[in-house]
């Protein structure tokens, strides 16, 4: 029987992951007798680092979201709520000085107390090394510890999504020791209800449970209240072929899987109780991103030419098949939500080659290839990239696909000569700085102009949530006056878990405390 959580749509748009390789339980996973409640999770990679900060990657956040925790995080309906802090912090009446008093009696891993210079050295970090944290950091005028158990952050305007971009698990603001930072890590030193075991690549990461925890009193909630290790172990498998996680999850051989093909949808509720099909509503939307920066997309008339050639129906049709599993709209954020908009809707899904072509035309494109990073990793992307290139050839363009796994295009991005296009997916959260990435400064694409930087300042440094709504208008707007990136749509996930697996709550980054075996 399909499990079906219909998180609502306001707050079920999420994201997921990244990639690398096994196939069912790797070697070394076999070899090793596992704990006495140890879970197997297939996720859909290995992940490229376990820095919680290096990598916006959602693989890498949801395996150390674990080992790590942030001073704020979400609860069930995407509210703030304290996680390391104690409460809500106190900000002055013109919104540029956030308080924030932390947890007495919090421990590390290593066996200290939890104190306002671990979380300044952190947060200082987190500014020098995540793309979010950078982008921040542009907006903080000072930041400093206040006593033992305090902190002070000083923005030079106010910053209406300071908490949540503090809160997010992908790039993560993660508390750590401080004399375990370093550049890279070699240290996973946090506060979380797991703690960092092991790694072996290609085979799992290893977290066992901590058990000097230092838990929150209130009821778990989303992200938010106490958590129980419940299993003594996560062993976090990458298994990159999806049918491999399909048929390890129907053979009992994973508690969960992640991300399977939406064909398999049949064969999991026909399975006899084998395994638990879960469909999550309005997961996330898949988008393209272009390079503003060097190359044929650093031109916006030759973007404005491509976007006129994405069919983004037929795209979706082509990475989801089935119809439950996707939307093909125009607005960034769903009706009913407060960021709802219809602006720039006329430039979607226009599909027309001859326009396109004599737009390319006029742009002054002389042929040149389009370089199409993507990966097999996740299935959707690669048949939606396929049907990209096709559409881009009807209007006269030189498409040229290069295939890598998930790790090496994350790799590749960075770097503004190696590619033209990539597809990703993301999330969508009551907050829009959250997603996408492209939205803040620096992240691959590069996209900065002073359309982008008035819309956004007048957004970010609005704090009246009503007035906030009106001017997303004029942000979505920009985004298709100047293509920094394509939204396709909507699309739905499937993944899977055991009927073994208790008190598992399907959410934007799985989460496996609170989360244990039948007896």
């Amino acid at each position: 029987m399909l499990q079906k959580f219909w998180i609502s749509r306001r707050h079920a748009l999420a994201l997921a992951l990244a990639v690398g390789g096994a196939a069912l339980l790797p070697i070394g996973a076999q070899a090793q007798a596992p704990a006495k409640s140890a879970l197997n999770l297939a996720m859909i990679a290995e992940p490229q680092t376990l820095d919680p900060m290096a990598s916006t990657a959602d693989l890498v956040g949801t395996i150390m979201q674990h080992v790590y925790e942030p001073l704020y995080t979400f609860d069930a309906k995407w509210n703030m709520v304290p996680m390391l802090a104690e409460g809500m912090p106190k900000v002055s009446a013109d919104g540029k000085r956030y308080s924030i008093t932390l947890r007495k009696g919090v421990q590390l891993h290593n066996g200290r107390e939890l104190n306002a210079e671990d979380v300044v050295a952190s947060l200082k970090r987190w500014m020098d090394v995540s793309p979010r944290g950078k982008a921040l950091s542009k907006d903080v005028e000072a930041l400093t510890a206040n006593g033992s158990y305090g902190v002070e952050i000083v923005l030079k305007a106010p910053y209406a999504p300071l908490l949540p971009q503090l809160a997010l698990p992908s790039g993560m603001a993660a508390i750590m020791a401080k004399e375990s930072i370093a550049t890279p890590l070699k240290e996973f030193v946090g506060t979380g209800p797991y703690k960092f075991k092991e790694r072996r690549p290609d085979q799992y990461v290893l977290l066992s449970r901590f058990e000097q925890y230092s838990a929150r009193k209130e009821a778990p909630s989303g992200y938010g209240g106490k958590k129980t290790a419940v299993a003594e172990e996560l062993r976090f498998i990458p298994v990159p072929n999806a049918n491999t996680r399909v048929e390890g999850s129907l053979a009992g051989q994973y508690h969960f899987a992640d991300l399977l093909p939406t064909e398999a949808l049949g064969r999991l509720e026909k399975s006899g109780g084998k395994t638990v099909p879960i469909l999550t509503p309005s997961f996330g939307f898949p988008y393209f991103v272009f390079n503003t920066k060097e190359g044929v997309m650093a031109s916006l008339p030759v973007r404005k030419a491509v976007q006129t050639s994405f069919g983004e129906g037929e795209m979706l049709a082509a990475g989801f098949g089935d119809t439950r599993f996707f939307t093909a709209e125009p607005n960034h954020f769903p009706k009913g939500t407060p960021f709802y908009s219809a602006a720039g809707a006329a430039s979607y899904n226009e599909r027309d080659a001859a326009k396109a072509k004599g737009q390319a035309a006029q742009a002054g494109y002389k042929g040149e290839t389009i370089r199409i990073l993507t990966s097999r990793q996740y299935d959707f992307h690669y048949n939606m990239a396929l049907i990209m290139a096709e559409q881009l050839k009807r209007a006269g363009f030189k498409a040229e696909l290069n295939v890598v796994d998930w790790a090496t295009l994350v790799q590749r991005r960075n770097d503004s000569k190696l590619w033209d296009i990539y597809i990703t997916h993301s999330g969508q959260f009551p907050e829009p700085m959250l997603s996408p990435p492209q939205l803040g400064d620096g992240a691959p694409g590069w996209w900065n102009t002073p359309a982008k930087q008035a819309t956004l300042a007048a957004f970010n440094q609005e704090t009246n949530p009503a007035k906030r709504g009106a001017l997303w208008g004029a942000v979505q707007q920009a985004v298709y006056d100047e293509v920094p990136y394509i939204n396709v749509g909507k699309f739905n996930s499937l993944s899977a878990r055991s009927p073994a697996l208790q008190g598992y709550v399907p959410s934007t980054w799985p989460f496996f405390w609170n989360t244990g075996l039948k007896n």
